[in-house]
């Protein structure tokens, strides 16, 4: 597919409709309207408002539309593509060396979202392990202005997005810490916050060592490190577990994002750690996605 000037935006949009189709891109319609957003710098919303005007392209819109949409039918993901990944409220930056926050991923949020809103206390405290691109941590912070969130992360490549996405959104209301949370007892930050904590959440790595993702976005282009979770994909969750029972004040929350067949095993394992009311929720879609639990 090769866009050319003038180029009317509703022609544009079928072609790279097309190929992105041809690419087996899941939803063509709604990349299509965001690369040629991106690339006139514009919401989607208006970009179906200037194919309706019968708006052109420019050369060098036309010619950044087309390599992208190449990209794209390469199945990098869009988000690397523009650089900017929408989660709830805001909207992050991320790209190679980072998880991409999912849709998912914010009904996850919103269980912490809540317990916080309801923490009887003026200031309630939040920690996020495996915090990747600082989204749920932000989401938090923006969402429950009271908070303060502490937020842990192992990789150097995310911390760095991170790091940015934090001076971007955090109002100076969250700790960004890297490290390791096999090592939190030892985290002078996290140490300090021993039986404090109202609410302690996780989209840790729970992918099974041997079934590798079929989608390329995911298996190509995320972390290894922010996918797997070694056999079962619950080693991860195991140290959580453990190290959130020495934070998380009594009565406080524990909130894991999971696979969709996890939820029995990971309400098992935390019974055994001495969790209190383990529950399984399912997201959008149906799917089991998030368990809580008390402490």
């Amino acid at each position: 597919m090769q866009l050319q000037e003038n180029t009317g935006i509703d022609a544009a949009l079928a072609a790279i409709r097309g190929a992105l189709e041809a690419g087996g891109i899941e939803d063509p319609y709604a990349d299509s309207e965001l690369i040629v957003g991106h690339v006139l710098g514009v919401s989607r919303g208006r970009v179906q408002a200037l194919a309706v005007l019968g708006e052109r392209l420019s050369g060098e819109q036309a010619e950044r539309a087309t390599l992208l949409t190449e990209e794209r039918a390469r199945r990098v993901p869009l988000q690397h593509l523009t650089g900017r990944a929408p989660f709830r409220a805001i909207e992050l930056s991320v790209g190679p060396g980072v998880f991409v926050p999912r849709p998912e991923t914010e009904t996850v949020a919103q269980f912490a979202i809540d317990a916080l809103q309801l923490a009887p206390t003026a200031e309630p405290i939040a920690v996020d392990l495996c915090t990747g691109s600082g989204a749920i941590a932000l989401s938090l912070a923006h969402e429950v202005p009271r908070a303060r969130v502490w937020a842990l992360e192992k990789s150097r490549e995310a911390h760095a997005w991170a790091t940015r996405n934090v001076a971007e959104w955090g109002d100076d209301r969250v700790r960004l810490v890297q490290g390791d949370v096999a090592d939190l007892e030892r985290i002078p930050e996290f140490a300090a916050l021993a039986g404090r904590v109202h609410v302690l959440i996780s989209n840790p790595p729970y992918v099974p060592a041997d079934m590798v993702p079929r989608d390329p976005e995911v298996r190509d282009h995320d972390p290894e490190l922010a996918l797997y979770g070694g056999p079962d994909g619950l080693d991860v969750v195991r140290i959580i577990s453990r190290a959130a029972r020495e934070l998380v004040l009594p009565g406080g929350l524990l909130v894991l994002e999971h696979a969709e067949l996890q939820g029995a095993a990971i309400r098992a394992l935390l019974a055994a750690d001495g969790w209190r009311a383990a529950a399984t929720h399912p997201d959008l879609t149906g799917r089991d996605r998030t368990t809580t639990a008390l402490r």
